[in-house]
């Protein structure tokens, strides 16, 4: 079998079909810039969110942060203890995404993914928790 040679003194053929060619009069519908209000609303929320206090008691008197790695697979976590039971899921859910780590209720506590015990305590000072002890 040989190769086929296509002559080149004459000038290439259109195919007569081009599948994207219904897709060029909508480049000119479409924004110069993309939208950045959805990215800038999402990082106000997020800071409203750490920063406010609720109107509902989220804390009892005396709110406890501290590590521990005993019963975890040898896993390092941080436990919150002295929240609130009706507030103990939300408060969960906020630390989560403040903190960017995995969480859990266990109990009476909530257990963070990792050691941090630091940005813990400072989330919940800007929560409104006013008794904070830094446990061992």
């Amino acid at each position: 079998m040989g190769k086929k040679t296509v002559p080149t003194d004459q000038p290439p053929s259109s195919l007569g079909h081009h599948p994207f060619a219904g897709l060029q009069g909508l480049r000119a519908a479409l924004p110069s810039t993309p939208q950045k209000a959805t990215a800038t609303a999402t990082a106000t929320a997020m800071a409203t969110t750490a920063t406010t206090t609720t109107t509902s008691k989220e804390f009892l008197d005396k709110v406890v942060v501290r590590h521990e790695r005993k019963g975890h697979g040898g896993k390092t976590v941080t436990v919150v203890s002295g929240i609130a039971p009706a507030a103990r899921d939300a408060l969960c859910g906020a630390l989560k995404k403040a903190l960017g780590c995995g969480a859990r209720v266990e109990g009476d506590d909530v257990v963070l993914q990792g050691e941090l015990v630091d940005r813990a305590i400072a989330f919940l000072q800007a929560r409104g928790a006013k008794k904070l002890v830094r446990g061992s």
